[in-house]
């Protein structure tokens, strides 16, 4: 086996080592462990239902969940995409983790958030390789941040695997490469970074079976023109699936991602079986005019979708809720997608640190009663019980889990 972090966890887990040589269909529900969180936010919920359900559930041995989807693994703490990250999120039960997919210059699958987001994920301004960025890293002055962008798409795969993992940060004030590695927002880490090990897509796929966990890559769009050497957006979605074909991987463990409607629509058409769990990630809110609890504002037609194919449908979790008379409620947009015959995954919990701000994006449509951190689990109530949401993608899997767990999900 490849990975050492690996090794380590098999030895630690019974439930891991149990699902070694298994298929991801087989569920290891022992050695599991939430950790302090989901009991730190239960005792935050006001006084009421909620808080006294979860509460009864304090005993319950953890199972793993398909509710609970590792969101890059659990990168509130770890960094995203590597196998600690993972190795961590499945001893949360998380039981679907995540690859977002993208290539390197010689055309091999990588587990990585973007393109272009290897000067705030990996060492690579202080590497060798700091050559190979399309933007060189550029001090910050008086009046402009620093900058810096590079590309997988620059490197080979060789030279990928020289790359040492870090937390996803940027300080942008900085006047040199190595102080840019630095800004890591306050609620985060950089305890878990130190011999970190970065996947391709094939090594997340056997590593995710090992940890008895289904799978959600997610195909990035490129930050080059396509073609890319001959490669082209076809050959991209063929070939992120033809790896799970030849790891022999049922297309029923599969949900493979895409905010591209034309990727899914190629997995329908070319691949099926994997087709029929693709997931079609919606960024309608990038559209201007867009308004989640106005229909006439909906650029996609549900009824539609579904008619060409798509079962599965992804929007931020903000999209699915707004309030009224300060009650959580599910939105127009959740509405229509139920009515349509859509299955409904949201994304991100856990992501946006401390509530009492209000939340910040993940939480817009509900920042006038978000007040504390209880909200985590406000919400995931809202969207589980209401919206019926399929599962929660999270930077901490536990949370999910414990209450995908204590609600039988």
């Amino acid at each position: 086996m490849r990975f050492p972090a690996l090794c380590t966890a098999l030895a630690l887990s019974p439930s891991l080592a149990f699902a070694v040589g298994s298929t991801s269909s087989e569920v290891p529900t022992t050695g599991l462990n939430y950790g302090p969180r989901p009991a730190y936010l239960i005792e935050k919920l006001p006084e009421g239902a909620l808080k006294t359900k979860l509460q009864s559930c304090a005993g319950q041995a953890p199972k793993r969940s398909l509710f609970s989807i590792g969101h890059r693994g659990a990168p509130l703490m770890f960094p995203e995409h590597t196998v600690e990250s993972n190795v961590a999120a499945a001893g949360m039960g998380a039981g679907i983790l995540e690859c977002d997919v993208t290539f390197t210059k010689d055309l091999e699958l990588v587990c990585r958030h973007a393109q272009n987001d290897l000067h705030t994920t990996t060492n690579i301004l202080t590497s060798d390789l700091a050559s190979t960025c399309k933007t060189p890293f550029t001090a910050a002055t008086d009046d402009t941040p620093a900058t810096a962008e590079c590309r997988t798409s620059e490197i080979t795969l060789a030279e990928f695997r020289t790359l040492k993992p870090k937390m996803d940060s940027a300080d942008k004030t900085a006047k040199t490469s190595a102080a840019y590695q630095g800004g890591i927002a306050p609620y985060r880490t950089d305890l878990f970074t130190d011999g970190a090990q970065q996947m391709t897509h094939a090594e997340s796929i056997e590593l995710f079976r090992a940890l008895g966990a289904k799978f959600t890559p997610e195909l990035k769009s490129p930050s080059v023109e396509m073609p890319f050497n001959g490669f082209s957006q076809a050959d991209y979605a063929q070939k992120i699936i033809d790896e799970y074909k030849a790891a022999g991987v049922p297309a029923s463990d599969v949900w493979a991602q895409s905010f591209n409607l034309d990727d899914v629509l190629y997995w329908i058409e070319n691949e099926p079986e994997f087709g029929k769990q693709a997931v079609f990630l919606d960024a309608s809110y990038k559209i201007d005019g867009f308004d989640h609890t106005n229909p006439e504002t909906f650029p996609h037609d549900f009824v539609d979708l579904k008619s060409k194919g798509v079962n599965f449908i992804a929007p931020p979790m903000w999209m699915l809720v707004t309030t009224e008379q300060d009650k959580i409620v599910a939105s127009a947009w959740a509405i229509a997608a139920q009515d349509a015959g859509l299955e409904i995954i949201t994304w991100t919990l856990e992501r946006s640190g401390p509530l009492a701000s209000g939340g910040g994006w993940y939480f817009q449509s509900v920042k006038d009663v978000t007040t504390d951190d209880s909200m985590y689990y406000q919400l995931l109530d809202v969207l589980a019980q209401d919206v019926k949401i399929k599962g929660m993608f999270s930077d901490w899997p536990a949370t999910v889990t414990y209450y995908a767990n204590c609600m039988g999900l």
